[in-house]
């Protein structure tokens, strides 16, 4: 099995400064979502119905789809299905080239980023300006997103301040946030008023009236849509739910999960194209269909794209977005990338140490820990599993169905602590690499039971035997 991963992890864990500030950060995220989570008494209850509102919308998906698309073309919306990246590419090209469009402003969509629209479009001679303002960063660095929330978390505003000095000539070791953030409003204002059509992604497509509802913290979605006189909405058919009822519950949980705000600045509602515009939505498929066939692996089609999962995981927090092969990293990207090509992206798997702190903080109660889990069980028939762990997990297996050789070892065992450390800490032994063994307890506990060494909690001495027993 590659370990693509681990070594992309490795380089990161290279930068002790850079770890330590990465963990604390998405830590402090996770820590101001919990803060906003506990004042709500009704959280776990939302968290349920969430849950529940969505697994029934992806589960009659086609009744809420046709409904959507019914209502946004009352409503004067050209609707289009994409079964795949390319016809969602060609798709938004052929409308664009049909309105001799130049320049497109872009909200932060992750679905323009799986079907990688940006360099399709740019290709073909159409300039695509990032809006958001991580986007915009990382696009004028030519990298993807770190996270699907916060996309250049990962980047310290010195970066930043060093990047915009290169590009915009701001003024040299300035890194004031106010400053930066003057001088990309500056650059962002002129994109977004010579810019021929506007693209939004879509938080969620609301089945009972056709609107499509997107959250965002800088309001760069409406400043894109209000100048422009075409805008395209990009949508995955998962991101459909029944009604404003629904949307009530989602929208309670979905800026407290992600950012640890009680709602995101800006929660902008189309519904139809402005006076003598126009306005298309993309239903896009590439592969959802398909999971809606797999029940062990259904309920990622729950997600609301809030990053949850990645604030809390302590190996995305420590190894850095960039160490995953899928375009998401995390916990969701670790069953999406598998749900897209799982020999691809098998390497994702070990990234999770099972602590299931992911389906803890997940607002639509995802199992997100447990289908990784089951991915591990299949590594094996995909041929990914990984050689050294098959022969330690075969010698394990081989230890402890043998009660003989297994107390023989467990004797032997204190002896590690009296060898050389280089016998010890050495290339074949990963553990040390970044820990010390623990040390090995004299007696075992067999032994201390057997000597009526063991005290029950409530401290009276056991001499064997089973606690009833005594």
């Amino acid at each position: 099995m590659s370990t693509k991963h681990a070594e992309a992890a490795e380089r990161f864990l290279q930068n002790k400064e850079q770890e330590q500030w990465h963990n604390e950060t998405l830590w402090m995220v996770r820590a101001k979502r919990d803060t906003l989570a506990m004042q709500i008494p009704e959280w776990e209850k939302l968290r349920e119905l969430s849950a529940q509102i969505k697994m029934h919308t992806i589960t009659h998906l086609e009744q809420y789809l046709t409904q959507f698309a019914s209502q946004a073309e009352d409503n004067g919306v050209i609707v289009h299905w994409a079964k795949d990246d390319k016809e969602f590419n060609a798709t938004v090209h052929g409308i664009l080239q049909h309105h001799g469009v130049k320049k497109m402003v872009k909200s932060k969509s992750m679905l323009t980023e799986e079907c990688h629209l940006n360099p399709y479009l740019i290709e073909r001679g159409i300039d695509v300006i990032e809006s958001d303002l991580g986007e915009r960063i990382l696009q004028l660095m030519g990298e993807p997103p770190s996270h699907i929330v916060m996309p250049a978390i990962h980047l310290k505003r010195q970066q930043v301040g060093q990047l915009f000095e290169e590009k915009w000539h701001t003024e040299p070791g300035n890194s004031d946030p106010t400053y930066l953030t003057h001088a990309a409003r500056q650059q962002l204002r002129n994109e977004f008023l010579t810019a021929d059509a506007a693209m939004t992604g879509a938080n969620f497509g609301i089945a009972a009236t056709g609107d499509v509802v997107v959250c965002t913290n800088e309001g760069n979605a409406d400043m894109g849509t209000s100048f422009p006189k075409l805008h395209i909405v990009a949508m995955g058919l998962e991101k459909v739910i029944p009604s404003y009822d629904a949307l009530s519950v989602f929208t309670r949980l979905l800026a407290r999960s992600a950012t640890g705000q009680p709602s995101t600045t800006y929660t902008s509602h189309y519904r139809k194209p402005r006076q003598g515009c126009e306005m298309h939505i993309i239903l896009v498929d590439n592969g959802r269909s398909s999971i809606l066939g797999n029940p062990e692996h259904i309920q990622a089609l729950k997600c609301l794209r809030c990053g949850a999962c990645m604030n809390t995981c302590p190996v995305y927090r420590r190894s850095g977005g960039y160490s995953y092969t899928y375009f998401i990293p995390g916990p969701i990207g670790i069953n999406l990338g598998m749900l897209k090509a799982p020999k691809e992206y098998a390497d994702n798997v070990s990234a999770c140490s099972l602590c299931y702190s992911c389906n803890n903080v997940c607002p639509a109660k995802i199992d997100l820990a447990d289908q990784i889990y089951r991915w591990r069980q299949q590594l094996d028939s995909l041929g990914r599993a990984n050689p050294m762990k098959k022969a330690m997990s075969a010698g394990m297996k081989y230890l402890f169905a043998h009660p003989a050789l297994y107390n023989t070892a467990l004797k032997a065992a204190p002896i590690v602590g009296a060898l050389p450390r280089f016998l010890v800490y050495n290339g074949l032994n990963d553990w040390g690499k970044g820990r010390e063994l623990p040390a090995f307890a004299k007696e075992t506990f067999t032994e201390m039971w057997k000597k009526g060494k063991v005290t029950h909690a409530k401290g009276n001495q056991m001499k064997g035997g089973t606690p009833d027993e005594q």
